[in-house]
């Protein structure tokens, strides 16, 4: 029996996604380094159905259906071009290389020149949905040669997760040439460590400037799936503040608030600082991370750093859930607007031809970002695909515009009480500094300038003509053309 896929990596995310394959129809060959692990989910889990256990890669490759697709499963780096370099010699011309990890996508540039150097195609997919988007119907974002697309199409888009009024419009679909999906999905990466941090923010303000329980509080959550903020994480916020510990008190409180990180949301900051993009709700979102991390020095800290005591706000708590519930919306349109200004970016950086809002599809379902909210961004990119900024579209700026006095009073309030709400307070920034049309940069310019000779533009010349002045001297401003820095 020739299987149609071979997958290599059998913990759960491989298994599960070895499980929904077969489900689909389509016969898998499996192999794991540990041959024993491999023979215990043949015989266990996977006994009876139609899953081929391959103790060797030589088996696997000769148990597959020419072109030959073949997708690992395995820990980002080393062990990823490891497993390349010991199929390559056991494969043909046109045979497919799928790398369904969180690889890095400037490895993923280079897998997919090199395996094509070698007469084969290579697949860097993005895999969201954690453990049961795999079992079930993950959201997929691949890219590579874009000649394999049509051989792996058939499996991706029957496994990923459906949508739609008919939930027929598969969460699937070809990003981009070489390691634009990767990219896409490491900025999907970024854009959950933002969409986490805002939620997290809400909660704190709730719990310490409303005096909330977390029964209480997962009611408002829950309220809140009926709103533009349905999405999945609110959904698990929900179900997490109910749920109890065995003494009958919120197991939530009793979590270490300790916070750790895979390095998807630091690489999609350190790409944002290549690309100039000003990419600040996410960065704080990485950075609240690391900061909380710093358990022993936060808990020193709090014995010798003043701060004000958090009063509870005034009594109409409806209204100040009402206005985190706005903040939070606000916020989070910035956190995609950034999000998405890295993918233009990006995109006119690698050559990628990024749908914008095809990207808004494949996010709309199976992945942990998966929100009503996606099908606006999907509207806002049909009416405009060159849209410069997701606040610019009509729909967008209309939520930030009802947003306003909500969002300053919920920052305002935050920072007189001493609540740390980072992602909040950076997404207003951003904003007040994106619709401002005028910013100080004109005195850092100056300074620059100053210690450095850097050069100046002057608001009342045409842009591209630069001055230096001698700001010991006299006798204004010099054409920069005219002295030798």
């Amino acid at each position: 029996m020739q299987a149609d896929i071979g997958l290599i990596g059998l913990a759960v995310m491989g298994e599960n996604l070895v499980m929904n394959m077969e489900s689909r129809g389509f016969t898998v060959a499996v192999y794991n380094r540990t041959t024993q692990k491999m023979a215990d989910f043949v015989g266990g889990r996977a006994a009876g159905k139609n899953i081929v256990g391959c103790q060797t890669l030589q088996e696997l490759v000769a148990a597959l259906k020419p072109p030959r697709r073949i997708m690992m499963m395995v820990k980002a780096g080393k062990a990823v071009d490891q497993t390349m370099e010991a199929l390559i010699p056991l494969l043909s011309p046109g045979d497919i290389l799928i790398d369904g990890g969180n690889s890095h996508y400037p490895d993923t540039i280079r897998r997919t020149e090199y395996i094509q150097s070698k007469g084969l195609l290579y697949v860097g997919t993005g895999v969201s949905g954690g453990e049961e988007g795999a079992l079930l119907g993950p959201a997929m974002m691949p890219g590579g040669s874009p000649e394999a697309w049509e051989h792996v199409k058939p499996i991706f888009q029957a496994i990923c997760a459906k949508v739609g009024p008919n939930a027929d419009i598969p969460c699937c679909d070809w990003v981009g040439s070489d390691g634009a999906g990767h990219y896409v999905k490491m900025v999907h990466n970024g854009i959950e460590y933002g969409d986490m941090q805002l939620i997290c923010e809400a909660y704190f303000l709730m719990k310490h400037l409303l005096g909330m329980s977390a029964d209480e509080m997962h009611a408002v959550f829950a309220e809140w799936m009926g709103t533009e903020l349905d999405s999945y994480l609110i959904e698990i916020t929900r179900d997490i503040l109910a749920y109890k510990d065995a003494d009958g008190g919120p197991i939530v409180e009793k979590i270490l608030d300790t916070a750790g990180q895979k390095g998807t949301g630091k690489w999609t900051s350190v790409s944002a600082l290549d690309e100039g993009v000003p990419l600040t709700l996410i960065s704080e979102a990485v950075f609240a991370r690391c900061l909380s991390a710093q358990k022993d020095e936060r808990v020193a800290a709090a014995m010798v750093l003043a701060g004000p005591a958090p009063q509870l706000l005034g009594n109409d708590r409806a209204q100040a859930i009402e206005n985190i519930r706005k903040a939070l919306l606000a916020s989070k349109i910035v956190s995609y607007a950034q999000g998405y200004t890295l993918l233009r970016a990006a995109a006119e950086t690698f050559g990628w031809d990024l749908d914008f809002g095809g990207i808004a599809m494949l996010w709309r379902g199976g992945c942990i970002i998966r929100s009503v909210f996606l099908e606006n961004i999907k509207e806002a990119f049909d009416k405009k695909p060159d849209l410069a900024n997701l606040m610019l579209d009509d729909y967008f700026a209309g939520k930030l515009a009802d947003a306003q006095e909500a969002w300053r009073s919920v920052c305002a309030a935050a920072i007189v009480n001493g609540i740390p709400v980072p992602a909040f307070t950076a997404a207003l920034s951003y904003y007040d500094s994106y619709r401002n049309p005028r910013l100080p940069a004109n005195l850092l310019q100056a300074q620059r300038d100053y210690f450095g000779a850097h050069t100046y533009e002057r608001i009342d010349r045409a842009r591209g003509e630069f001055f230096h002045t001698n700001w010991t001297g006299r006798g204004g401003d010099t054409a920069a053309s005219e002295y030798t820095i």
